[in-house]
């Protein structure tokens, strides 16, 4: 059994939460770094303790939330002689050392629409000094360092980039999702940036020849069904929350995949759907031209009425789609989270030789 003396703590915060992208990185990080690395992960008492990760969970203090991971996560670490903590889910103990933290991106700021006011007040006392005390910081994308170099001046000498990539349950190969007729698939959230409102009125408004319908996947479907008519509901379903097996289906079942967000730090859904050999349309905003390159059919995502063109030229050119489907698959092969991990494993070697 690993001891914590020469092990690698993990932040297991994440394993109280439902995954999204943050938590999805944490989770593949872990399984792929655990065979490099002794690996501990700490985490909360009322947690995931069975999950599947390939390293010993540990359950910790009696807390939850950021209680738990500014008091009770801290003691424990200093009670078990200070070993390097890794945070791999954008928040961890602000005043903790030796630690490597993972910062995905500063939506929080520059959306703050998106966000309620209490979680922009924490993360404002909460960030700059996690940032500021922490050995290395790691962010998904250089878009992400640049963003938060210039907003916390971080030094760039300690911000290092560890890309997102697609998990091994979003196969090409398997059953395909058949709604009865074709489909245009979106993922979203409620938050504002994700920019689904324009996708809609875009939509709505497109003459189609082929696609019937727009999926919508994600947990915004009460939000987004009120106020909407019934000419509306026969074209758009809002199908919630599924699991990783539904979401790999849906993309394999659609005609296209649509994502139209403001801002991303890296933006996973475009890459899972062009796994799954779907063409993307995508906006040209924040990280997502260096992460999908000219795999993607862009459209300006502050134009519904460009948004709409792109919408029906995915619908009526076959040879397009074809065309971006060959795309994605190369694309989505440029990111891997053995080689991520692997990256994980250089930092924690940096840190180690400049602590011991």
């Amino acid at each position: 059994m690993t001891s914590l003396r020469d092990a690698v703590v993990v932040n297991g915060r994440f394993l109280a939460h439902a995954t999204t992208g943050v938590q999805r990185f944490a989770r593949e990080i872990v399984r792929e770094l655990a065979p490099l690395v002794p690996l501990v992960v700490a985490a909360p008492p009322v947690t995931l303790l069975d999950a599947d990760l390939g390293a010993r969970i540990v359950p910790v203090g009696r807390r939850g939330g950021h209680a738990w991971e500014q008091f009770d996560l801290p003691a424990y670490l200093r009670r078990s002689g200070s070993p390097l903590l890794l945070g791999l889910a954008s928040t961890g103990p602000a005043f903790y050392r030796p630690q490597i933290v993972a910062h995905h991106d500063i939506t929080y700021v520059r959306h703050p629409e998106s966000f309620a006011r209490s979680f922009r007040l924490l993360y404002r006392v909460l960030i700059p000094p996690l940032l500021r005390t922490s050995d290395r910081v790691l962010t998904v994308s250089d878009f992400s360092a640049g963003e938060i170099a210039e907003h916390y001046r971080v030094p760039a000498e300690k911000l290092r980039v560890v890309p997102n990539a697609v998990s091994n349950g979003f196969s090409p190969d398997g059953p395909a999702h058949d709604e009865g007729q074709p489909y245009l698939l979106a993922v979203s959230s409620p938050n504002r940036h994700k920019n689904f409102d324009a996708l809609l009125r875009a939509f709505e408004s497109s003459e189609l020849r082929h696609i019937r319908r727009l999926l919508i996947v994600g947990g915004q479907a009460r939000a987004f069904r009120s106020g909407r008519g019934d000419a509306g509901a026969e074209r758009v379903r809002f199908l919630g929350r599924v699991d990783d097996h539904e979401l790999a289906a849906l993309y394999r079942g659609a005609t296209a995949f649509a994502f139209p967000s403001l801002y991303e730090g890296f933006g996973i859904p475009p890459l899972e759907a062009q796994r799954a050999g779907t063409p993307v349309l995508a906006s040209r905003a924040a990280s997502l031209p260096a992460v999908l390159g000219e795999s993607v059919l862009w459209v300006d995502p502050h134009d519904v009425a460009d948004m709409r063109r792109g919408i029906e030229r995915l619908d009526r050119d076959e040879s397009l789609r074809a065309e971006l489907t060959q795309r994605g698959r190369a694309n989505e092969q440029r990111f891997s989270w053995a080689a991520s991990a692997r990256r994980v494993a250089e930092v924690i070697a940096e840190v180690r030789a400049e602590t011991a």
